[in-house]
């Protein structure tokens, strides 16, 4: 067993975990952060993206020591003080979900576009979460609520 020690969603936190655990099961098995959801196991489908220092990355296919020290944020981060971040607004406004499986991962990685892209074209959107598979939606509402979260104060 290996220690990890890294700051999840704001808060400093340390488990142990065999080398080859992944990130997801860490985040979901010993932290009880079940936002982020297994989907494929293979980094096909995006539904287990967090942000790891700032950058969106599918926590399916990394090791939990790759994760050690860094600072990672997952869907159960976005809110503060009982208000939804504006994704999350905008995906209840544009109505950018359905089932609601890749709702976590499309939230990270469109919150990972917005840090680094205040305004984002619409093509701009639609290349970020392209490593994200909605079964759904058919994408349209999914881009109109991320274009809905871009125009709003951060």
């Amino acid at each position: 067993m290996v220690q990890v020690s890294m700051k999840v969603n704001g808060r400093a936190r340390k488990g142990q975990v065999e080398p080859r655990t992944l990130l997801i099961h860490f985040l979901r098995e010993q932290l009880n952060l079940t936002g982020a959801h297994v989907g494929c196991d293979t980094s096909q489908c995006g539904a287990c993206t967090v942000l790891l220092d700032g950058r969106s990355v599918k926590s399916c296919t990394m090791f939990a020591v790759q994760a050690d020290g860094s600072e990672v944020t997952t869907i159960e981060g976005l809110a503060k003080d009982d208000k939804l971040h504006p994704l999350q607004e905008g995906f209840c406004q544009e109505h950018g979900l359905q089932c609601g499986f890749c709702t976590p991962g499309m939230l990270m990685t469109a919150y990972g576009l917005l840090t680094h892209t205040e305004h984002p074209s619409e093509a701009e959107i639609r290349q970020a979460i392209s490593g994200n598979l909605c079964r759904c939606t058919g994408y349209v509402n999914i881009v109109k609520s991320i274009q809905y979260a871009a125009a709003l104060p951060r």
